[in-house]
């Protein structure tokens, strides 16, 4: 097969490198791609926002099978495109992405599913919203309702940041995407990362992960996109693993069927654990990144299998074959990430590690220059091992990071604290 995936980030090299094993796969290409996917298949550059291109490009390209890795080509309507040009392709519809790229689109789907989620309020302008925070006091979370690249969420622990969070989303910070809020009661628990194949009808489990959010160590800091990450979550147990799906993922299926929008492609549901119960925190219809890292470290070649049975609507057929083990990436970001970062540093020593099954540097926000490898974003490399143990993956990614030469970057060191 002629495989296009969509994307430039780490979750993307990741999805490149599992799809690559398959023997199914001819010809891989990734569009735009980044320095990483370079090296194990082409790099095209496409507007993966334009889904007319796309198709065009598949169609010079004889390509069988398109994989769409963001959010943003799903919500503007990329998969929608291809389909209708009779391509096979991996992702919801835009009718189904709006799960992800609306908060209060998918707080109508819980109450109608009775999903258990936070109670929420929804508003369009700041002085209703203000006027609520204050009744309600704090701590409370500040959502922007749209498409924010991860960032537009607020944990407010005092009234004073919740309000300021109106103040940033009201006055355009997040730009369309703050044009409408959404403010959520605060959870306490743990967090987890359930994933769940989907073709509209039937649906398969296919693994957690944890990530870790704050930029430093002990989880202090800002919220990032994710500074590493884990798998298996050893919260998700089996049992609340099927709670979930009882209560939360299938009545959303059902839901989005019923209304004539069926959900196609891979569905990450973010739940907080807390007293044995599962409650809905978000949904994002892609994977999830870091998490696809470790997850697809785990799964291999048939991630490609599972992919191409979600998108042919045989998922009842398929099944997941784990192996009994652990996966555990680290972040490696540019100095001043989240904040302002310089691009164009050198990265050293990446042609020294080892690349096998158990052991891989997935790139993210990087290029290729004369000099070499160079950091072109915040988020630059995911340094991803497996082992038997937890601590095994650990400590076999954490001696890969210490053989990379980056002055210009850093990362956490307590990566997979939770669970060990």
């Amino acid at each position: 097969m002629n495989i296009l995936i969509l994307g430039s980030g780490g979750r993307e090299h990741a999805l490149a490198w599992a799809v690559k094993q398959n023997p199914k796969t001819d010809r891989l290409i990734v569009a735009p791609g980044n320095a990483g996917t370079a090296m194990l298949a082409e790099n095209a550059d496409i507007d993966i926002l334009d889904g007319a291109a796309v198709v065009t490009f598949c169609e010079e390209n004889a390509i069988d099978f398109v994989i769409v890795g963001p959010e943003a080509p799903l919500a503007a309507g990329v998969a929608d495109a291809c389909r209708a040009a009779g391509l096979l392709a991996f992702g919801p519809s835009a009718a189904a992405a709006r799960l992800e790229a609306s908060k209060a689109f998918t707080k109508e789907i819980c109450d109608a599913c009775g999903a258990p989620t936070a109670a929420y309020a929804r508003f369009t302008e700041p002085v209703a919203a203000r006027d609520y925070i204050r009744a309600q006091g704090a701590p409370i979370v500040v959502k922007a309702d749209g498409l924010a690249a991860g960032k537009g969420v607020i944990v407010a622990m005092t009234e004073a940041e919740a309000l300021a969070a109106i103040d940033d989303m009201f006055g355009g910070e997040f730009g369309a995407a703050g044009a409408e809020v959404v403010i959520e009661d605060f959870m306490d628990g743990e967090e987890a990362s359930f994933f769940i194949l989907t073709d509209g009808t039937n649906a398969l489990p296919i693994g957690t992960a944890q990530d870790h959010k704050r930029v430093g160590d002990g989880d202090t800091g800002p919220n990032t996109g994710g500074m590493g990450a884990y798998s298996p979550a050893p919260v998700l147990t089996d049992s609340l693993q099927q709670q979930a799906m009882d209560r939360i993922v299938l009545p959303t299926i059902r839901e989005m069927a019923r209304r004539g929008t069926p959900y196609q492609g891979v569905l990450y549901a973010g739940l907080m654990i807390r007293d044995g119960q599962a409650r809905l925190v978000e949904y994002n219809c892609r994977f999830g990144d870091p998490e696809a890292q470790v997850l697809m470290m785990r799964l291999g070649a048939q991630a490609l299998d599972l992919m191409l049975a979600t998108a042919e609507g045989r998922l009842n057929e398929a099944q997941v074959n784990w192996a009994d083990d652990h996966a555990l990436t680290v972040v490696m970001a540019a100095k001043g990430y989240p904040g302002a970062y310089a691009k164009g540093s050198q990265i050293r020593g990446l042609e020294e590690l080892p690349e096998d099954s158990r052991h891989m540097v997935f790139h993210a926000g990087t290029a290729s220059r004369d000099a070499g490898i160079i950091a072109s974003g915040g988020r630059v490399l995911n340094v991803t091992a497996r082992g038997k143990t937890l601590r095994e993956a650990r400590d076999a990614a954490y001696a890969m990071v210490d053989r990379i030469d980056w002055p210009g970057g850093f990362c956490r060191r307590d990566i997979g604290w939770r669970a060990l």
